[in-house]
């Protein structure tokens, strides 16, 4: 945008020195508004700055609170941003304490493009048991944001997106409940020596229109490498739509970034219908249960999710992306039977590109995890050109948080993976080093097919395993098909990668099913 300068005439008595002058001239100046270019500008320009340098250490008695503690420092509802002035959605902040000791600034963007910041003040909260004196602490700032929204009627706001920790946010649509989280950016994930955590340090909160429909947030990132500049615009309803713009500049004279994770996303996986634990009444433990990934070619895969002994890398490389996702395709109560933690509400994430993303790859990232507060599987995707030194790289797209309609393929999809054998005269050692799998089908490709129609089962193995058995057959259980695969792995020490589909006239009517076959 246009720079405009005043030169205004000073009594001479006020010219002091160079500096003290330019001070005055800019304070004369109407403040431009606000809006993402400007953000865009300030990315730009801290890139060429160091990097910002480590926040004060907290307050002692902030720093020594447990889990319960924090939890129990909650803003005032009815000190919530908006509220007076009754618009549709209302923002409230978040404490630091113990778990989230980094502090980010919050600003308001006025209708007129104005900012004003919005100052910590312990009146906002009420501390619950916790005895302290605020009063020392000066100002602290928050940890995060979270915006409220009528999701499910006008009598009560509901939680609609938080942000909070490094560059996580998570988000709801109608009638779910949190599960996996979303991040602006994962740097070196797998591939270098240690993971780079970029954080939003600064955010803008454009106050909405009354009758708004949807919520804008600005925000600013910063890390060891890098800046950006981000925006979303959040459309709660039924699937929550998270619009994302972002501007990345990698500060030059620092060391590559070996991996570029774009929309990464975060979530967990303890055990599962493929993964069975005798220990645990719940039949399934997981926030998301596969990947889903459409390249441009038209081509749908699905992994499912593992909790595996050893921390495992796959990807999948595609000359173009349509779209990815964690997904909770499972919604059933009685696959999960946890009246708390109702998993079956958990949401599914769907990244879509806004544009050409130009070819690269989808990165599945599974960590072992002993127990379900632990998030240990991550997904994001890999632009083959990466971000040098002193370059930049701008990237949009949307992530739809979706519930009991996720997206899905059009042809038809795997409504569930079974592993184990079941009645079989075959003796135990004849089955070593073998696997069996029951996979189901669903979808309207399916149900279109004509009586009697004939499928084939298309799979096939890497060099390491043997496809011993694969046969399609309808289940007249459940009105779909269900195939039928058997695997022998001629190295246990080593993985086998497995790919199947069902075929019908030489056409393909259903995704990929892909699948690894972890080393013993």
């Amino acid at each position: 945008m246009p720079c405009i300068f005043a030169f205004l005439p000073l009594p001479r008595r006020r010219w002091r020195s160079p500096a003290a002058l330019a001070a005055l001239l800019l304070a004369a100046l109407p403040a431009a508004a606000f809006d993402y270019q400007s953000l865009v500008a300030l990315a730009r320009s801290r890139a060429a700055q160091e990097a910002p340098a480590a926040p004060p250490a907290l307050p002692a008695d902030l720093a020594r609170l447990d889990y319960d503690g924090l939890r129990d420092i909650r803003w005032r509802p009815e000190r919530a941003l908006w509220r007076r002035q009754g618009l549709p959605f209302e923002a409230m902040f978040l404490h630091l304490g113990s778990l989230h000791q980094t502090p980010v600034r919050v600003h308001e963007v006025l209708p007129d493009g104005t900012v004003r910041a919005l100052r910590y003040d312990p009146a906002d909260f009420d501390y619950g048991r916790n005895r302290f004196d605020p009063a020392r602490w000066g100002e602290l700032g928050f940890s995060g944001l979270r915006l409220h929204y009528p999701l499910h009627g006008p009598d009560y706001k509901d939680e609609l997106i938080v942000f909070q920790g490094a560059s996580y946010f998570r988000a709801l649509g109608r009638h779910q409940q949190y599960g996996l989280s979303a991040r602006g950016l994962a740097i070196d994930t797998v591939g270098a020596d240690a993971e780079e955590f970029p954080a939003f340090t600064e955010f803008w909160l454009l106050r909405p229109a009354a009758g708004a429909q949807v919520a804008t947030v600005y925000a600013l990132m910063e890390s060891a490498r890098l800046t950006g500049a981000y925006r979303f615009d959040v459309e709660p309803g039924e699937q929550t739509r998270v619009r994302v713009r972002s501007r990345l500049f990698a500060r030059p004279g620092t060391r590559p970034i070996t991996t570029l994770g774009i929309a990464p996303l975060t979530s967990m996986f303890l055990f599962g219908e493929n993964q069975p634990r005798a220990d645990d009444f719940r039949p399934e433990v997981h926030d998301s249960d596969g990947l889903m990934v459409a390249s441009a070619d038209g081509e749908w895969l699905w992994r499912p999710l593992q909790n595996p002994p050893r921390p495992t890398v796959t990807s999948f490389a595609v000359a173009g992306l349509r779209g990815f996702g964690l997904m909770q395709r499972d919604r059933r109560w009685s696959s999960y039977e946890d009246d708390e933690a109702r998993y079956e509400r958990r949401p599914s994430a769907w990244v879509r590109p806004l544009g050409d993303w130009g070819p690269g790859r989808v990165e599945l990232v599974l960590l072992p995890a002993a127990q379900e507060t632990e998030d240990n599987v991550v997904a994001y995707w890999v632009p083959r050109q990466g971000l040098q030194p002193g370059g930049s790289l701008e990237l949009d797209y949307e992530i739809l948080w979706q519930g009991d309609a996720p997206q899905q393929p059009p042809g038809s999809w795997v409504t569930q993976t079974r592993r184990g054998f079941g009645h079989t005269s075959e003796p135990a050692d004849r089955r070593r080093d073998q696997e069996h799998y029951v996979l189901d089908f669903a979808g309207p490709a399916l149900e279109r097919l004509p009586a009697g129609a004939e499928l084939r089962a298309e799979v096939s193995s890497d060099a390491n395993g043997r496809v011993l058995e694969a046969r399609a057959y309808p289940n007249p259980a459940t009105g779909g098909w269900r195939l039928a695969l058997r695997v022998q792995r001629l190295d246990p020490q080593r993985p086998v990668e497995l790919r199947a589909f069902l075929q019908h006239q030489n056409h393909a009517v259903s995704e990929t099913w892909t699948h690894i076959l972890l080393p013993q």
